[in-house]
This record gives C-alpha cells, structure tokens and sequence, in this order.
C-alpha cells in the first residue's frame, strides 16, 4: 500500500510537472523533480537520469584525493 501510494505520487507529480512546462506562468520543475526523485526509488532508468543530471551539475562528484 505504501509503495502503491508513493508510486501513484511520483507519477503525479510528474504529470503536474509537465503541464506546467506547458503553462508559462506555472513552474512545472517544482513539481517535476520531486516526483522523478520519488520514482527513482522503484525505476532503475529514472535513478539513472537522476544520476547523470546530478553529474553535469556537479552535486554528484566523488571527493577527489590531494596528489602526494
């Protein structure tokens, strides 16, 4: 139930996200991002976006070792 709750949110959210990139006055990615984040919990291509717009914006680096 709470899986089935938490999916049927994400699609939600989603869904209000790309109307409101239809609708100029709205901002769709408020409502977009956190459903594609819920949604990356239970669909591996989703994580995988996630991932690689987290790399090109630079949240998602490794820390990096000092050379010696």
């Amino acid at each position: 139930m709470k899986h089935t709750f938490r999916i049927a949110l994400g699609i939600i959210l989603v869904l209000i996200g790309a109307i409101g990139g239809l609708i100029p006055i709205f901002q769709g990615w408020l409502f977009g991002l956190p459903g594609l984040i819920i949604l990356a919990d239970y669909f591996p291509p989703i994580k995988r976006l996630l991932s690689w717009a987290k790399r090109k914006a630079g949240y998602d680096k490794k820390p990096q070792k000092p050379h010696e």
